[in-house]
Formats: C-alpha cells, sequence, structure tokens
C-alpha cells in the first residue's frame, strides 16, 4: 500500500495551554527562551518523528478514546506548555555594518495540533509483518515533510491518532530545535500516564507532577543570546535532495545482544565494550559488506551522544545536548577485523565525548564558526544512530494496555539512519535501518547478520 493511500483525516485540534500551565520549570507563558548552540545546531534538520502501535482496544468505544486522548493531550501541553509556541527570528545590525540573527523560543500560546485520523484498510499484521516498514507508515504522522526552521510560521507539536482496521496509531512530531528525545520521551510518557489515570477531565494532574526545567544552559563563556552569522532565515535554508531509501525494522533478543557483546569484548581482551557499541558494529561490518564498498573507502559511523549527565543537566532538562561521536575506518578494516575491532572504534570515539571539557569545547567551538549540517551532507558509505535502548517506549500504556511495535515517520530518512530502541523484554533491543533499496536487500540476505535478528 502505498503512502497516504487509504488515510483520511476526520478532524484537527488546535490545542493551547489553559492559565493552570505548568510554570515552575523557570519560564512562564509569555516569555522567551534563548536557544544554545546545541538547539541551533538542529535548526536546518528534521522533527523528531515517532509513534506507538496498540492492538484495538475493544472494551473501549473508539469516540471515548480519541475524546480521552485529546483531553489527556491537552492537560500534558499544560505541563509542557512551550512546545505550544513558536520560533522568532530577530535580526540585528552591527555597528561595524554586519548582520547577525538570533532564533528564540516564544512561550506564546500558538497551539499545538492535534489529529485524528483513520486508515481502516491496513492491520496491525500489515505494519508488523517482516521485515520492510511500509510507507503508509509515514501518512500516521503530522507534520511532514518539515524541517526544523519551519517552526517560525508551523506548530512545534503535533499528534495524530489514527484508527486502524484492528488497532490504534498513536504518534507524536516535535520540533528538535527546542526538544531532544529524552524530552520527547518524556513529553509521551506524561501524555500516557495523565489519559491511564482513567479520566476524561481536560486538566487532569499527573501525581507527583513531572516539572521541565526550560531554561537552556549556557556556559559563561557564551552568554545568550547567540546570534548566528546571517542576515535572515532564509540564508540558512536550503532545498534538500535525499535519494530514495527502504527502511526495516530489526529485533535482537537480550540473548543475541549479549553474545555479540561477549564476542566483541573476547575479541579485544576488555570488558569496556557495551551491548550498543557491540550491535553498532554487528551493523557496521554488515551494510559495509551489503554496500560492498571496496576495502580502501573510507566509511564513518556516527552515534549521537547526549551530554546531559556531564554538563550535570537533569532529565528534566527541555533542551538538547547532543554531539556526534564519529568512528572512522576503511571498509576493508571494517570488514575484515572483526567484530571487537570495530566496536573499539566506536568506543573509543564515544569515549572522546564523555567529559565536561568536551562539552564545553564543542559549544564554543560551534560558537565561534557554526556549522550548520544538513540532511544531505551525509554520504552513501557512512552510518548514523540517533536514539536510545534506554527511552521508556513500551511503558506508554493510555489505559488500554502496552504498545505492541514502535515506528518512525518520514523526516530525515537518510541513506544510512539507523534509529535504536529499547526491545520489548528487558536487554533486547531494536534497530530500523534505513539504506538503498540494493544495499536493505543484500542486507537481509546476509546470513551472518540474520542470525543475530529475532524478528
Amino acid at each position: 500500500m502505498g503512502e497516504g493511500e487509504g488515510v483520511i483525516i476526520l478532524s484537527k485540534h488546535t490545542i493551547r495551554p489553559s492559565h493552570r500551565a505548568n510554570q515552575g520549570g523557570g519560564a512562564k507563558n509569555g516569555t522567551t527562551i534563548h536557544l544554545n548552540a546545541f538547539d541551533l545546531n538542529m535548526i536546518c534538520l528534521s522533527y523528531i518523528q515517532k509513534g506507538i502501535l496498540f492492538q484495538n482496544p475493544t472494551t473501549h468505544p473508539i469516540q471515548l478514546i480519541i475524546s480521552s486522548l485529546l483531553s489527556s493531550f491537552s492537560a500534558a501541553i499544560d505541563q509542557f506548555f512551550p512546545l505550544a509556541g513558536c520560533l522568532r527570528a530577530t535580526a540585528a545590525h552591527d555597528d561595524d555594518d554586519t548582520s547577525s540573527l538570533s532564533i528564540s523560543l516564544e512561550c506564546n500560546s500558538q497551539g499545538a495540533e492535534f489529529v485524528h485520523a483513520a486508515a481502516l484498510s491496513v492491520t496491525v499484521s500489515d505494519l508488523l509483518a517482516p521485515y520492510l516498514i511500509p510507507t503508509i507508515v509515514h501518512s500516521f504522522f503530522p507534520l511532514n515533510g518539515l524541517l526544523n526552521h519551519d517552526g517560525l510560521d508551523k506548530p512545534l507539536l503535533a499528534a495524530q491518532v489514527t484508527e486502524l482496521a484492528d488497532g490504534l496509531f498513536v504518534a507524536i512530531s516535535l520540533n528538535h530545535v527546542v526538544a531532544d528525545g529524552t524530552t520527547f520521551w518524556h513529553f509521551f510518557n506524561t501524555w500516557s500516564e495523565i489519559c491511564r489515570s482513567g479520566t476524561t477531565n481536560s486538566r487532569v494532574d499527573v501525581s507527583p507532577p513531572r516539572l521541565v526545567d526550560f531554561d537552556r544552559w549556557f556556559p559563561d563563556s557564551c552568554p545568550p543570546p547567540y546570534r548566528l552569522p546571517f542576515r535572515q532565515v532564509q540564508d540558512l535554508v536550503r532545498p534538500v535532495q535525499l535519494p530514495s531509501v527502504h527502511e526495516c525494522f530489526l529485533h535482537f533478543s537480550a540473548e543475541s545482544v549479549a553474545k555479540l557483546k561477549s564476542r566483541a569484548n573476547t575479541e579485544m581482551g576488555t570488558n569496556r565494550i557495551s551491548s550498543l557499541q557491540s550491535l553498532l558494529a554487528h551493523v557496521w561490518r554488515s551494510v559495509t559488506r551489503a554496500r560492498g564498498l571496496r576495502p580502501e573507502q573510507e566509511t564513518t559511523y556516527s552515534v549521537l551522544v547526549s551530554h546531559r549527565a556531564r554538563l550535570g543537566l537533569p532529565q528534566t532538562y527541555m533542551g538538547n545536548s547532543i554531539v556526534r561521536a564519529g568512528a572512522k575506518s576503511s571498509a576493508g578494516e571494517v570488514v575484515g577485523e572483526g567484530l571487537g575491532r570495530a566496536a573499539w572504534r566506536l568506543n573509543q570515539a564515544i569515549a572522546l565525548h564523555t567529559t565536561q571539557a568536551s562539552a564545553h569545547e564543542w559549544f564554543e567551538s560551534w560558537t565561534r564558526d557554526p556549522s550548520i549540517p544538513y540532511l544531505d551532507r551525509y554520504m552513501s558509505t557512512n552510518l548514523i544512530t540517533g536514539s536510545s535502548p534506554r527511552f521508556d517506549v513500551y511503558g506508554n500504556d493510555f489505559g488500554w494496555g502496552k504498545p505492541v511495535a514502535v515506528r518512525s515517520g518520514l523526516g530525515a530518512k537518510i541513506d544510512g539512519k539507523v534509529t535504536v530502541y529499547p526491545g520489548p523484554e528487558s536487554g533486547s533491543m531494536a534497530l530500523e535501518v534505513c539504506l538503498s533499496p540494493k544495499a536493505l536487500a543484500s542486507l537481509l540476505e546476509d546470513e551472518e547478520f540474520m542470525a543475530a535478528v529475532n524478528n
């Protein structure tokens, strides 16, 4: 089934914070939140788009479910009220005749979006079928095709609830400039917790409240507001053409992950290689084979690393703190030197970004010379992984049971993107892999790679 086919939009609502909006997180409605380098580094990338799949809650009438989801979404907005705001760009002209641009988050209650849709020809089994992900999943997400700078005149946050033939798909799209994956799932968890409380009152409180820290972190050497060296937003915006990719979703049991970790550490004579590093090394070697790269071709595996802990930021901090840690090698070395060596390269690349000093160094370097990443700059010899197996995906019970799957939207679907999720069982993991159609077909036929997969 093609993308968008059979999906009907039934209703749309604009949700604004109430007068009871949580003001305990260092900001209040009507104020400005200055954005820092970690945030602005995302300005030309895609919204975060993740959604979860549920079996049909047969004991609950669908209209009651939609009403409960809408009212609890509204209540969650009260606790995350800046997400119902918008971005604002302010130009400045200095005495030396240079121009600059600051971008801030305005807590102006512009509103978040709630969409109710239906795709009654699609079944839960259609979405769970191994291994390829059907493109119609993209139509289960709101705000498709937006980049983060579109938050200047588009909603920063939107939810879409899509009725299926025998299930529900609940999706969120969130502007990545204003929040990271930790905040994304913090909001999702809050929404589901409010809904699970069993009332349709639109102003239900979570107990205890999930207070959110809205103010941004800035080092003393880089006080706000930060000014980008552009005259206007249009100067940093550029059209992006991405090649076609196919997607697959792969499960790795706790036993399978443990075997990869044991093998990688044994090969290197260490115990410092993590489960995730071992799994990503397995992917790196296998994708390099599937792409048919020449032995001398360079390949880089980038892992997005959070600096929250390094900077002493709480889990409730709403902003970004992500940097890219890249492990480089030749294709011949990645394939020929074994799982342990590939995992060790990832381990060492990540270790370079595990100190407070490295966080300050990146921040101050970017502030001096901002390098805006664009989606079409990622080469088809490389891989990049974001998200985390620690996010509470399967704890999102809205009151009719836990989700059976997680999927992502259309945003940032580049050749080589590997998104990591927790698996449904403790210690297990799942990967959503985007590759060229030819490379993905080869990967799924790779016996060594698929021996670790447990779909």
